[in-house]
This record gives structure tokens, sequence and C-alpha cells, in this order.
């Protein structure tokens, strides 16, 4: 091999070898990348990867290796791969850990200087890049802390009297609110049926045995506006559930933790044998690590992440203008119902309702990309969701990775309608090239994910094609496992030839009901589900239906998907509103034991499961 110190070599003479360039957590960005004399950031190791290429000082068949030490690397921004960056199929750019080495890219920061004040430990939250932060996550020595709420059980919340739409109230126990009515920015998290909603409190009122919350704009206009999910009240459900937090009076339990962001002050109380002046607390600062983005015309191309861990980033959005989801935690921007149904066009004829949504941030973002790979990496500690191939993006393999302790989405992949195109109408642009396709999920370990966003999933497709979902193993989840599909309708769309295949998941549901572990939505021609195993779901009390959950479950629209060799303990199936085409061939308990077997990882990467 060769340094990048080398790099100056004729290409006759270096076509056999790989350009090597360092970085280390103790480097420095004006080093020249040798082993010796490390660069500091990836963002400096790119400019000179890029540099050599510019200078056709690599050869065509000669490789880049951006190599990481251990150690952790903050960062202040995201690091940006763009086009300049390229690599070709005979010479990849690999950026890649050290052998044997974690690095960690890190949108986090410190916070040291704790003092014992009575059964708190408190610290002063410095600015980050001259502005006072704001984040929803704190993690001591490497374990998530809680946002202090009103329940350490969520078995033992509250539950909501009334749902006064006109008014934009929600009627609650008085009881349950009385200790924070004076809190400046608590807020209130809804469940409702397939998704929950983080609400920011703007006043209480109290009536007797009840209180009125009502909340800031513009998540107060939008809940009482949206049609679906929404709270449910009386007979035949369970009354939504809902719990309350960020106010210094729900700080009660070890591992909680409250910000008084106005002050800058970071409140804890420890969990048994935690010294805070010894401990390491991080903070997220950022919301995106890694921007991988080009054009429709010069996609990033052959770039491949190896080894790397992506750890603690932040979303601020629900703190600032609440956070109310339509489904798989893709955020209404406005819904409502249509009185009377339907709107001019043989597909909405039947509508009775119209939203518009936005997408959740993820610590690495794919736009315009092609022959992008993650292999190996581990995704932890994030605000948001994981990763999101966005659109315009060809053949992302991501295999052999860890995805653990996510507040959102695990993976977020292609259209979930762009924020001018109504949800509900299908989607088949005229230009092919800003579909996702041919994305290979493989062998990839999903567990702890959708953690604070309780609607969200562990794989959440939407309009894409060719995709192949294969091998993973996903639990701990809060709603379904694996989500493919947009849209709600029977209309031919850009959907088509997917993949669900041999994929293990379990312990999913932990929340929310209408739910399966795997589910479809709308037109999919030539696509297949076959030969995974679906088991043990949750049973939560308060699930706004408790009957209403299933193994496999083919939505509105579902159409031209077959369903075959699905081992599951019963057949406890749903197809709501399906269109023509699907087939159901031999799923259920009797299924062979060698699918069941053979489902979820694969030999080579069970160790995930022990990191």
């Amino acid at each position: 091999m060769k340094s990048f110190f080398l790099a100056g070599f004729m290409l006759a003479s270096v076509s056999l070898f790989a350009t090597n360039i360092y970085v280390s957590p103790s480097g420095n960005d004006a080093a020249d990348a040798s082993v010796s004399a490390p660069k500091a950031t990836l963002s400096a190791a790119l400019r000179d990867a890029r540099n050599l290429r510019r200078l056709q000082k690599v050869a065509k068949d000669e490789a880049i290796h951006i190599i990481l030490k251990g150690g952790t690397y903050f960062q202040y921004e995201p690091v940006f791969v763009r086009p300049e960056d390229n690599g070709t199929e005979s010479s990849p750019t690999i950026i890649e850990a050290a052998a044997g080495e974690l690095p960690v890219l890190s949108g986090g920061m410190k916070v040291t200087g704790w003092q014992k004040q009575g059964k708190f430990w408190v610290a002063d939250v410095p600015d980050f890049n001259g502005i006072r932060l704001n984040f929803r996550q704190l993690w001591v020595n490497g374990a998530k802390a809680v946002r202090a709420r009103d329940v350490a059980d969520f078995t033992k919340m509250n539950t909501i009297l009334k749902n006064d739409k006109k008014h934009q109230t929600l009627w609650v126990p008085a009881s349950a609110v009385r200790t924070i009515a004076k809190a400046p920015h608590a807020e209130l998290v809804i469940h409702q049926m397939w998704g929950v909603a983080n609400l920011r409190i703007k006043s209480i009122i109290f009536h007797g045995d009840s209180a009125g919350v009502k909340f800031h704009n513009p998540e107060s206009r939008i809940q009482f506006e949206h049609p679906w999910p929404s709270p449910t009240v009386g007979k035949p459900f369970n009354n939504s559930a809902f719990y309350l937090t960020n106010a210094i009076q729900l700080l009660d339990q070890p591992g909680e933790w409250f910000y008084d962001q106005d002050n800058g002050k970071l409140y804890y109380m420890p969990r048994p044998g935690e010294d805070m002046r010894k401990a390491e607390a991080i903070v997220p600062a950022i919301e995106t690590l890694v921007n991988v983005e080009g054009t429709l015309e010069k996609p990033v191309q052959y770039i491949t992440f190896k080894g790397i861990a992506f750890n603690h980033t932040t979303w601020t959005r629900p703190s600032e203008k609440g956070h109310v989801p339509l489904q798989a935690g893709m955020y209404l921007l406005e819904g409502y119902k249509l009185r009377p149904a339907g709107v001019p066009g043989n597909e909405n004829k039947g509508i009775e309702n119209q939203a518009w949504v936005g997408r959740p941030v993820a610590a690495v973002a794919l736009l315009n990309t092609s022959k992008i790979n993650f292999e190996g990496c581990r995704f932890e500690h994030l605000g948001s969701c994981a990763l999101d191939v966005v659109r315009g993006s060809q053949s992302t393999t991501v295999e052999g990775c860890l995805f653990r302790d996510i507040a959102g989405n695990g993976l977020q992949i292609g259209s979930f309608s762009e924020e001018a195109l109504e949800s509900h109408l299908p989607y088949d642009p005229a230009d092919i090239r800003v579909l996702c396709s041919g994305q290979n999920i493989k062998n990839n370990y999903i567990t702890d994910v959708t953690n604070e966003d309780w609607g969200c999933v562990g794989i959440a497709a939407g309009f894409v094609r060719n995709i192949n979902i294969e091998h993973n193993e996903i639990n701990e989840v809060s709603y379904s496992g694996i989500s493919v599909g947009w849209g709600w309708t029977k209309s031919v769309n850009a959907m088509r030839n997917n993949r669900i295949f041999a994929n293990y998941i379990h312990h999913y549901a932990k929340h929310m009901y209408d739910v399966a572990g795997i589910y479809t939505l709308s037109v999919q021609t030539k696509s297949t589900i076959s030969e995974n195993v679906v088991d043990s779901i949750y049973s939560p009390s308060y699930a706004h239906d408790p009957k209403h959950w299933f193994y496999l479950y083919t939505d509105e629209g579902s159409s031209f998907i077959t369903m075959k060799d699905n081992w599951t303990p019963s057949e406890k199936y749903l197809k709501n509103a399906n269109g023509p085409g699907n087939t159901w061939e031999n799923n259920g308990p009797q299924v062979s034991d060698s699918i069941k077997t053979r489902a979820g990882l694969e030999p080579k990467y069970l160790y995930l499961k022990k990191l």
C-alpha cells in the first residue's frame, strides 16, 4: 500500500496499490494524512481524496481508502459527500475503520462540570458553536437517560376525557396535570391509534375534577383538524392514553433528566452507582452527520462506509413546532376531513380526507446517489431516523449493520409523498431517475428503534421499486417491523418488483396497534413477501383497540402482491380494502421448520446481536 504522501508517484507505478488517507481524533487537518501524521476530520480527508482524483493521481483500478482510527469525532456540521468525491467501479472510495478499531462520528457534545444539588446533579450546558442548544436526549455512560415524565411505567398513563375539536382542547383529569400547571415548556404526548403526537402545552384551565389543555401552533391546528390517526374516547375503544414530559416537577426517578433551556442548566437524577464527576454525559447538537448528495445528472457514486459508527444526533422540530404524524413518522403539515367527500378526478372521487406530510431528519441521508454501500456500520443513540435514502438513489446496499437506540425509523427509503403532493395520490414521476430503486437491505440487526416516536417502524419503504429486504432481524419496535408502500391508492404507481424475504420480526407493537410484523400499502406489481417469520407481539394495555393487531397486513390499495410461505403462530392477518391480484399461499404455523430456521440473520452476521 501507499499512503497519501506517496501519491506523487507515476500512475504506472501505483496502479498495483491502494491510496490510504489516515484520520485520527488526535490528528491535524494540516498534516499529510500518512499513518504517522493523520488528518483530524473526515471532511479534510475527503478533500484530499477529491484532489487526488482531480489531479489524476489515482489509477483507474486503484481504490482510495480513508482509514479512520478509533475514537470519537465530534462534529459541528454534517460531512458533505458530493459528486466530486465520486469513485468508480474499479476505483471506489472506501471510508473505513482501522483494523480492530471503532471510529464514532458524533453529533453530540460532552457536558461536564457537574455539581451535586440535593438529589440532583446539575451542570451548565455551554453554547454550541455560538448558540444555545435545544435537545431532547441525554446519554450517560453510553445509556440513554429518560426525559423526565409523569409515569415510569407506561401502563399507568392517564387517559383523556374528551377531545374538543371545536375549541382545540383536550380534557383530562385535573389530578394528572396539576403539578405542571405553571411549567413553561411542558409537553403532552398522546397515544392515538397508530401514532403518537408531541404537543407543546400553551395553557391549562381547571374545572372541577377536569382540566382543559390547550397547545401551541402549528400542532394545535393540525392535531384538532386532522382525522387520522385520532384520539379515541369511549367504547368500543380505550380512551387515548397520554404522558407528560419536559417539566422539572416531573424529575423524580433515577435515570431521569430535565433541561432548563431558558437558563442553560441540565438536571439529572443519577442511577445507583453513578458519579457524574466521572461519568461521560453527552447531549446531541446536530441533526445530520453525513449528507451524501448529488444531482440527477451527476449522482454521487461508488462510495462505501465500512465499520463506522454514527452516534448522537438530535431532532428539534418537536420542541419548536410539535409533531403530529400521519404514519411511519411522516409528520403532518396540514390535514383535514372533506365534507362532502371527494375531489375531481377518478382517483380521488371517494376520498374523505386530505393530508400533506414532511419527512423527519436522519443521521445519514442519501440524495441522488448510485452504488453507495454501508457495511458493518453502527447506527446508535440517534434522535430521529438513522439512515434515509431520500430520492434519486439507485443500488444502495446496507448489509451487516447494527441499528439500536433510535428515536424514530431505523431506515426510511423512497418517497412518502413530497410536501406538495397530497398523501393519498399515486406517485409515478415522468422522470424515473427520481425514484429509489435497487436497494439491498440485508442481514442487519434492528433493535430498540422507534423508542420515542412510537408510530415509526424498523424499516419504512415508501414509493420504491426493486427493493430487496432480506435476512434482517427486527425486534423491540413500538409499531410495525417492516412497512412497504405509501399512498392508500388502488391506482398503478411507481412501485413494483419489491421483495421482502426471510426476515425475522419479533417483539413488535410494543406501544401501538393497527399493526403488523409486515405491512403494505397500494399497488406493488410483481412484489413478493415470502419465507419471513413473524412472532411474539406485545400486548400494551393502552392500545386503542386491543384486538386490532396482525402478523401480516395488506392495507388500502395493496395489489398484485404475493404472500407465500411466511411462518406465523396463527393466521391472524388483515386484508383491508385491497385491490386486485394479491395471492396468499401457505402462510401460517404449518410452514416448514426449515423456513423458520433460515429466517433472520445469516450465521456470518449473528455477532451483531452480541455488540
